[in-house]
């Protein structure tokens, strides 16, 4: 029982001795890391240069110095001797934003000699450290790609003209800019010395839709003074940049065929008038505008400036039924303006195209005949009276009118203006069975303005048509003609009442009846009345409604009455 109170009595003074005993000398530097970043890309080595905050303290507490009261960080090589040897060891293998609690022995720091009248000889130093940059002068630029597109069909290159969007952070992840809160892309050549060194070199090489991180050292960046506002000297960059455009002022349009027809019988060429559906992006895909947004084509002449120089050069040499995709810079397309709110300024543009038709303002019907019976004893001219099928469409296909639809043919006069001047063309000198392709330009067709909802303005019209019938018409300039000799008494065998003057109703069974029995006849595909009303308004020269013998006699002897009596 003794020896157990001697041991107690021992554990107590013991006890007491250590808590009044005076703190052990430090024979190193003490880390306590009190912020670790998940990432840490790099650590501090030996030759580096670093940027950090601090704050000095005394282990009582009381701060000696402070680096955010100076406003600026500490810049410094570390490992050269440019610092107390106890920081030199504690910088090195921190990472950006790390933050430690460094303490520093006193022959680690100022020694016996102290500093001036803020540290004492002796003292234990104690550094809350927050790293903000690393670098070293054999940095050059970092490139990390994180997205590549898919097609890539050409890279930044060497007096290249790009657009960009970046966002612009110190390597602490401090943002001093950035395009997106501008709501612009930043727009420069690259490789010429239009940007700082880092950015000139970071660029080359990137695709259109790609994305990358570049990281500068300061000598590739802003260098020992900064910017003067944001971006602190000696400062490394990050720059997180999307490519959206790239141009050189030496190209050209770039074409690529997507789809051309297996049969094109005609290229278009200057001078041509065009109807085409396009879809219209930058070349990062952002769309701004459609024909087909619209439900009409777009419709111009070609090589005449009537269009962007782009897509006047793009346009010649094309078929009918034709995909293709323009590629234009901007020098040949809407230049360092853009259009405002849907084309920015320096904006390649990309078309996607679809020829509908095209048709030179000289062009004629063209006529191909698909089928011709052998026998063919007379064709038809003007004043004929035709009846034919035809099957109408546009020339890429969409059908407008058939009719077979109908189940009756299509009847008309020739030379009487009843259908388009094409069609007129088209059905001229033409056999009973025969069949035709025409093809009718639209000044022939149904000009500019078209019909409404069935054929758009300036469209090309295609018919295939077959002759069904015929009926031979009078020659031209008469109504009406006598198949035998005149009758002497014509006058008399009109006046049937013989009151010596014609009423219309006599009139008209007169000539009715010289049809009926072969002795006459009148112009095919007419009204038979309308012709006869108009023929007795012409004999009826005092237009009292009645023709005297001295009316008719006078209109008979003119020689110009081709469709009179």
């Amino acid at each position: 029982m003794f020896c157990v109170q001697i041991m107690l009595y021992l554990s107590v003074l013991v006890a007491f001795a250590a808590c009044n005993a005076p703190p052990v000398p430090l024979d190193d530097i003490f880390i306590e890391k009190t912020f670790v970043p998940e990432q840490c890309v790099r650590a501090v080595k030996v030759g580096d240069y670093v940027r950090y905050h601090y704050i000095g303290t005394f282990p009582d507490g009381k701060k000696f110095d402070s680096s955010y009261d100076r406003g600026s960080t500490y810049n410094v090589f570390v490992g050269k001797k440019q610092l107390i040897e106890g920081m030199d060891k504690a910088l090195v293998g921190m990472c950006v934003n790390e933050r430690s609690l460094v303490k520093i022995p006193p022959h680690l720091a100022y020694g016996k000699r102290g500093y001036g009248d803020i540290i004492p000889a002796d003292s234990i130093l104690h550094f809350d450290v927050l790293l903000l940059d690393v670098w070293n002068p054999e940095d050059g630029v970092q490139i990390k790609t994180y997205h590549t597109p898919s097609i890539c069909s050409r890279k930044v290159e060497v007096s290249d003209y790009i657009r960009y969007h970046y966002n612009g952070t110190l390597l602490d992840g401090t943002l001093f800019d950035s395009s997106h809160t501008r709501m612009r892309t930043y727009d420069t050549y690259v490789g010429i010395g239009w940007l700082i060194a880092g950015m000139d070199q970071g660029l080359l090489g990137m695709c259109v839709g790609e994305r990358r991180i570049i990281t500068m050292p300061p000598s590739l960046g802003y260098g020992e003074n900064g910017d003067g506002s944001d971006i602190p000297g000696q400062a490394s960059l990050v720059f997180d940049v999307i490519l959206l455009d790239l141009h050189n002022p030496r190209d050209g349009i770039a074409v690529t065929n997507q789809m051309v027809p297996e049969s094109c019988t005609r290229k278009s060429v200057s001078g041509d008038f065009v109807r085409y559906h396009y879809n219209g992006s930058l070349l990062d895909g952002t769309f701004f505008d459609s024909s087909y947004s619209r439900n009409r084509t777009y419709d111009t002449y070609v090589g005449k400036g009537y269009v962007i120089a782009g897509m006047d050069e793009g346009l010649i040499g094309v078929c009918v039924g034709e995909k293709r995709t323009i590629t234009i810079p901007p020098h040949l397309g809407y230049g360092e303006e853009g259009t405002g709110s849907k084309i920015p300024g320096s904006a390649v543009l990309v078309f996607d195209i679809h020829i509908i038709d095209f048709h030179n303002p000289s062009d004629s019907t063209e006529i191909t005949v698909s089928y011709k019976p052998e026998e063919c004893e007379r064709q038809t001219k003007k004043g004929d009276f035709v009846k034919y099928h035809y099957n109408a469409s546009l020339m890429d296909g969409t059908s407008i009118d058939s009719t077979y639809n109908y189940g009756k043919t299509y009847n008309i006069v020739l030379g009487a203006n009843q259908v388009v001047p094409g069609m007129e063309d088209g059905l001229m000198e033409m056999c009973v069975g025969e069949k035709r392709h025409l093809v009718i330009p639209p000044h022939l067709g149904y000009g500019e303005r078209g019909v409404t909802d069935e054929v758009p303005g300036s469209a090309v019209l295609v018919f295939d048509v077959e002759l069904v019938d015929m009926e031979e018409g009078l020659p031209e300039g008469y109504m009406f003609i006598w198949n035998d000799d005149v009758s002497p008494d014509l006058f008399a065998e009109m006046d049937k009442d013989k009151d010596e003057q014609v009423e219309p109703s006599e009139f008209t069974d007169y000539i009715m009846r010289q049809v009926n029995e072969g002795k006459g006849r009148l112009a095919p595909g007419f009204d038979p009345y309308r012709i006869i009303d108009n023929m007795f308004s012409n004999q009826d020269r005092n237009g009292d409604g009645k023709i005297t013998e001295a009316e008719f006699k006078l209109k008979a002897d003119e020689s110009a009455a081709h469709d009179e009596l």
